[in-house]
């Protein structure tokens, strides 16, 4: 695993592996702390060194922190300015901000304190000190994180002791609270059953983020939003309680921000959302109001890029959007609001829990299998596992380290609700006894050079991964295309299209566009996984296919014009997409342009020209210009209503 939690088993001691914070993960719980504990922990601190230790590394994270923070703070000036380029760019960058910074305090460590030379003794001390540091911390929990990554990378030649890190929290993070800066709180209510009524309210809450931008029709807009409020509630009977908190900061991603908020009345508790879109002209509107829980979490989804959001207590955040999201993990929630490895952090402890408590067995995964992946899942966890083959039969013509780059585009690129997040974890121990017998023998078939067994600390086998993607489980589309009914099997190729268009409009060009490379999420939405032939659309040549010169060439069967490493015809497309005839109904019903060179051309050429496009985290028809803007059927604009909806 890399730059996350370190090592959690049943041993004292486990072996570091070389490279960047590769750790063995032994996948057992870890050990009652007890006697075992107590009889390592240190009576007396009294290492200056081991303080200095601490307290350097706190300052390494706190650097993190604060740029981390920073990149939210130039974000709302990108926003406001509408470059777009600069916001991609910016959360490029911030990706590698953390190991940047695990790098620079591992230095820093090794050459004023050689670090990696420190007795087991003052290890311990160092951690105890490092609690201490932390008891009034805002960020203790990523602190945490951060502290086993320095120790995992500064050890990595040598053994490390569970004793020097945290293998469970050790600072709480409930109530944690921003008492130095009451100017800006986690989130701050607002009261829209007084006298300036949810209309006034509601402006209140946009005009107090300062925006440095003007808006094109706030009234209008703040009336869109009373209507839609209306509509979806109906008759909303006013309890006592009746307010709305709105979390202090706005949550940036692709062209739009984020006010994201809950209205409470009574003993519910529903979820606000309101994107603000910039126009062309530098004006700013109120695109839309999400109210209800599938949205929200299709906002916070795993498909989409992470936010930009300027938090001084992120557990505060996270611990408020699970009131709205409790179904979603925490892992999910960090990893959605940028802190990717504290999401990581947080995933492996939740595993680890799981495999406590569960039985079942690793098997082989459902569905037509890969020539690149082997792909393995625990049927009681919604996850799969992904390890890259030794070898790759034609047509496939790739290497295992292009492959890892592909995914490595994925992780910096916007993925616009299209295509899975991964978590790349590294020498993982699995319990050999929890793996089917047809699955290691894929496995040894398969990626020989990926296995490796070794004895546990308890006496028991073990399989050790050496390197693996975990992405979430969700319906093959092939399988849902072939078992589904008419409406599931034209909803499916509806996503598709979409799935497809928008990909292309972000600049991403699949590669292999097969139904079974794609998911179906529970949301019913079309995702994309397989990203081993993945290219950007502004790198293939889009082309025609030629006409054929006599009537050899039109009778052949085989391709008869050169083609180009690089080059794509969307032309051929409905030879292995339009198989089936209630598929080929459906897409050509709905998708007829998608076998156009011209439609894609089109998404190239704006792309080249620097145009960025829009995209919306909701369906298109949730938008106030379609729902009741001017042109809607039978909308015309609603004026401002001042009153409680």
């Amino acid at each position: 695993m890399t730059g996350g939690v370190a090592a959690i088993g049943e041993t004292d001691k486990v072996p570091m592996q070389d490279g960047e914070a590769h750790t063995i993960y032994p996948l057992r719980p870890p050990p009652c702390p007890s006697a075992h504990a107590m009889s390592h922990f240190p009576k007396l601190l009294s290492s200056q060194i081991a303080f200095d230790v601490a307290r350097t590394m706190l300052d390494g994270f706190d650097k993190h922190y604060r740029l981390f923070r920073e990149v939210s703070v130039r974000a709302k000036a990108l926003f406001e300015a509408g470059d777009w380029q600069g916001l991609q760019q910016l959360q490029r960058d911030r990706i590698a901000y953390y190991d940047e910074r695990v790098r620079e305090a591992s230095v820093i460590l090794e050459d004023e304190y050689d670090a990696e030379n420190i007795d087991d003794e003052i290890w311990r001390q160092i951690k105890l000190h490092f609690i201490g540091l932390l008891t009034n911390h805002h960020q203790p929990e990523c602190a945490e994180t951060f502290f086993n990554s320095v120790c995992t990378r500064i050890l990595h030649r040598s053994y490390f002791n569970n004793d020097f890190i945290f293998l469970r929290p050790a600072i709480s993070t409930e109530y944690i609270e921003n008492e130095e800066s009451p100017t800006k709180p986690t989130y701050r209510a607002y009261y829209p059953g007084s006298r300036e009524g949810l209309g006034g309210c509601l402006e209140r809450i946009v005009h107090n983020f300062q925006l440095d931008a003007p808006f094109e029709d706030l009234p209008r807009d703040i009336g869109y939003v009373v209507r839609a409020v209306g509509e979806h509630f109906g008759d909303f009977r006013i309890a006592p309680n009746f307010q709305i908190h709105v979390l202090s900061s706005l949550f940036f991603r692709n062209t739009a921000a984020y006010i994201i908020g809950r209205v409470i009345n009574g003993d519910k508790t529903y979820p606000l959302a309101v994107p603000i879109m910039r126009g062309a002209d530098g004006q700013l509107r109120l695109d839309t109001v999400l109210l209800r829980p599938e949205q929200l979490l299709i906002l916070f989804s795993f498909t989409h890029s992470y936010f930009m959001v300027d938090m001084e207590i992120p557990s505060a955040y996270v611990t408020f959007l699970r009131d709205l999201m409790p179904r979603k993990p925490r892992a999910e929630i960090y990893t959605s609001l940028g802190l990717q490895k504290q999401g990581k952090n947080l995933f492996y402890r939740d595993f680890l829990h799981h495999l406590q408590h569960s039985s079942d067995k690793f098997i082989i995964a459902p569905g037509i299998k890969g020539l690149v992946m082997l792909v393995f899942t625990l049927p009681s966890y919604p996850y799969v596992f992904k390890v890259i083959k030794d070898y790759f039969p034609p047509p496939k013509e790739t290497t295992r380290e292009l492959i890892k780059s592909k995914y490595q585009l994925v992780k910096q690129h916007d993925r616009v609700g299209r295509m899975a997040d991964t978590l790349e974890y590294s020498d993982v121990a699995f319990p050999l006894s929890r793996f089917d017998d047809a699955l290691i023998k894929e496995l040894e078939k398969h990626a020989p050079s990926m296995v490796e067994y070794q004895r546990g600390a308890d006496g028991s086998d073990e399989i050790v991964i050496r390197h693996v993607y975990i992405e979430r489980r969700m319906t093959p589309l092939n399988i849902w295309l072939h078992e589904g009914t008419d409406a599931q099997v034209e909803h499916g190729i509806i996503e598709y299209g979409n799935a497809i268009k928008e990909l292309i409009a972000a600049n991403i060009f699949p590669g292999d566009m097969l139904y079974k490379n794609f998911g179906v999420t529970r949301h019913g939405r079309v995702v994309f996984y397989d990203y081993d032939e993945i290219e950007y659309l502004t790198d293939c040549n889009v082309r025609d296919v030629p006409q054929p010169r006599n009537e050899e060439e039109e009778m052949s069967g085989e391709v008869w014009y050169s083609v180009g490493p690089h080059d794509i015809f969307p032309q051929t497309y409905g030879t292995f997409l339009l198989g089936d005839p209630r598929v080929r109904e459906a897409f050509l019903r709905h998708h007829a342009d998608f076998f156009d060179p011209a439609m894609w051309q089109a998404h190239k050429a704006r792309l080249l020209s620097g145009q960025t496009h829009d995209f919306y985290a909701y369906d298109a028809s949730e938008r106030f210009v379609n729902r009741y803007g001017d042109s809607a059927p039978g909308n015309a604009a609603t004026p401002l209503r001042r009153a409680v909806a």
